[in-house]
């Protein structure tokens, strides 16, 4: 499983781009940004400055819509961005929630979005398409970054949408059950269209909060508030027997939204929403509640956890995610772990005579310890002290889900 993070646009610029660096830094390999221009910040500068600051992180919208802006402009943004950060862009896009109600207009068709898909991808990689009548290229494209593109929905066409054309799901949830039904649902599809049902990635998108349980569920309540929004939208399109049981009964007592207090911690907005739905929406709780929520929805076919990280405390959030960090060596039983304890890091090979050696945080790239030689092995920005001469294999490191003690990462050399 991969990581990622995804802002609203509300904190100045100066700490988007702090979070952004403590995030890859933490092995985090995705960065998000909402796409609401009223009620946040415009993504488009952000995620510039972004790539400016990040080396290896994918970045994207989380989502972007057809109409907010026409999407041949969309596509060249992505372009030029593709050529800024050597091919790390991606495209989140959806029908639009919040970009269009605060317009006072609807989100847009499932039509639009399908063709906009095609439009964005085919320009952003130097391909000629009709469009509205015109043959449309963009020639000071490359054309040697391909542009991934995740569609965002929960809908039974949306996901059928997703299966035949994206390379990715966005799903704006931590429920397993219903994360496996919508995965069932895009795999299917996939399967239909000719396509390998496991080429579409698959991103669950929730709030997690590490920490008191009462605190967590407080100050995640607004999601499963956002996400009743969508909700209604799709009662109010299909059958309640088209749709999931689990996703629709939540919001029979809901009574309207206010879009101003949008993905707002202590909005009114969740004031229909009980514990139990945040449970199940959100992760909450202690690392180890983390853990295990994460271990499942990884069971239920989530190649991406997408934190969104929003909901206060968010370099301390950051900062727990990353703490626990493991790193595999082959070789037998031993496998080299680490993990930060303060401002130091401590390291031990396991199945060696090697004791635990605390050290100080700088980058020693040789020394001595009381079990021998030592060299440092990097992962992206970290070091593990190991024997001189022990074969290592190594992959960036994972948050919270890599853990001290876990087994479950392949690696790379």
């Amino acid at each position: 499983m991969q990581f990622g993070f995804t802002l609203k646009p509300e904190s100045s610029i100066e700490r988007t781009i702090a979070l952004t660096r403590q995030a890859e830094a933490a092995g985090f390999e995705y960065g998000w940004l909402f796409d609401s221009h009223v009620l946040w910040r415009d993504p488009y500068p952000l995620l510039t400055l972004m790539a400016q600051a990040t080396t290896t992180m994918r970045l994207g919208t989380c989502v972007t819509n057809p109409a907010t802006r026409e999407p041949t402009v969309t596509a060249s943004a992505l372009a030029v961005l593709q050529e800024l950060s050597g091919g790390r862009m991606d495209l989140g896009i959806g029908r639009g929630d919040s970009a269009r109600r605060v317009l006072g207009k609807p989100p847009t068709s499932m039509k639009d979005l399908e063709e906009a898909v095609h439009v964005i991808r085919a320009l952003a990689e130097g391909r000629s398409i009709e469009f509205e009548g015109a043959m449309l290229e963009l020639p000071w494209v490359s054309g040697k970054h391909p542009l991934r593109v995740w569609i965002a929905g929960y809908g039974p066409v949306a996901l059928r949408l997703t299966g035949r054309i994206a390379d990715g799901a966005m799903l704006q949830i931590g429920d397993p059950d219903l994360v496996r039904w919508f995965v069932s649902q895009v795999r299917s599809s996939a399967e239909a269209a000719g396509r390998d049902p496991t080429a579409v990635k698959v991103m669950a998108a929730a709030p997690a909060h590490v920490g008191d349980l009462a605190d967590g569920r407080d100050r995640t309540r607004w999601f499963p508030a956002l996400v009743s929004n969508h909700v209604v939208d799709l009662v109010n399109k299909y059958p309640r027997q088209d749709l999931p049981e689990e996703l629709t009964t939540y919001i029979r007592d809901r009574e309207g939204y206010d879009y101003k207090h949008h993905a707002e911690v202590g909005s009114a907005n969740a004031a229909f929403v009980s514990d139990d739905i945040v449970d199940r929406f959100c992760l909450v709780g202690s690392v180890e509640d983390h853990v295990a929520r994460l271990h499942e929805l990884e069971a239920a076919g989530v190649d991406q956890f997408n934190l969104y990280l929003m909901n206060g405390n968010e370099e301390e959030q950051l900062d727990l995610f990353g703490r626990q960090r493991v790193v595999h060596a082959d070789g037998g039983a031993a496998r080299v772990h680490q993990r930060e304890i303060g401002d130091h890091v401590l390291g031990d090979v396991s199945g060696h005579d090697q004791p635990e050696l605390l050290r100080p945080k700088p980058k020693v790239l040789e020394g001595q310890g009381e079990g021998g030689d030592l060299v440092a092995v990097f992962a992206p920005r970290q070091l593990v002290p190991v024997p001189v001469g022990f074969p290592v294999e190594c992959r960036p490191v994972r948050p919270l889900l890599h853990r001290v003690g876990e087994d479950r990462a392949d690696s790379f050399s």
